[in-house]
């Protein structure tokens, strides 16, 4: 499918990557760079072949928010009518796992589409914040409930409310991203890491990101009810046969995907 506002490349075996490609407005999300980008990872997520996404943007920036030029005259009705927000929500029904490779500026939206995925590779200049307050309104696609799960309520109250700004070695420090790499080198890690999970069981890869997911989700007790039912029924696929078989004959295992 040709896009105007995304590039699309497969990397590495089992890697899809989705390039936001707004340049001249700092990858600035707008509807069409949501749809486009949403629609082409609900591709990527039924494709066989691929096994994990990674969304990234430009050295200089990854996303330095949402289009202002498009939101600043809207009324609540039209925000509603158009479905604004429900583009980041789609995030949420990706079945594998996303990992989003930031260099640069991950401000406003652009932070809250990093914060949806399921993991953040940083560049050193990477730079992560939640504006919002200085244009009168409030994050308003996650911001303020994953940043307070991930980092906690003091330093989330500051981000939101005095547009604190993180630095990739603070967000690496507070739990927010999963490891700092040279600007040269901060997609290529990514890269790698995305690999690394394509070449593991498939069912197994998604049923255990829906687990971790349901942790920030409900109490301990659903919790652990949840992942044991989840644990058990994998039992019932071939890749669970093939695996501890390959384990006891100290054999690499060919996953089927079933």
């Amino acid at each position: 499918m040709a896009y105007e506002n995304i590039l699309v490349e497969r990397p590495a075996e089992g890697v899809g990557l989705v390039r936001l490609n707004r340049p001249r407005v700092f990858n600035a999300l707008n509807g069409p760079l949501m749809d486009e980008l949403m629609s082409e990872l609900a591709a990527m997520d039924a494709d066989e072949t691929i096994g994990c996404m990674v969304i990234t943007g430009v050295e200089r920036v990854f996303a330095a928010g949402a289009d202002i030029a498009e939101m600043a005259e809207a009324q609540p009705v039209d925000l509603m009518r158009l479905g604004f927000i429900d583009r980041w929500d789609r995030l949420r029904a990706i079945r594998k796992p996303v990992i989003a490779a930031v260099s640069g500026y991950a401000l406003g939206g652009g932070c809250e589409l990093a914060l949806a995925c399921d993991m953040i590779v940083a560049s050193e200049t990477a730079v992560f914040g939640q504006p919002e307050i200085n244009l009168g309104v409030i994050p308003g696609a996650g911001g303020t409930q994953r940043l307070a799960r991930t980092i906690g309520k003091a330093l989330t109250m500051e981000m939101v409310l005095n547009d604190r700004r993180l630095s990739a070695e603070e967000a690496e420090r507070f739990g927010l991203v999963n490891c700092v790499a040279p600007v040269s080198e901060y997609l290529d890690v990514a890269i790698q890491m995305a690999a690394h999970i394509a070449a593991r069981a498939p069912i197994a890869v998604q049923i255990a990101k829906d687990a971790v997911n349901m942790a920030l989700e409900t109490t301990l007790a659903a919790g652990l009810a949840y992942e044991r039912h989840l644990f058990y029924g994998l039992f019932s696929t071939l890749d669970q046969k093939e695996g501890m078989s390959a384990y006891l004959e100290k054999r690499k295992p060919g996953w089927q995907g079933s």
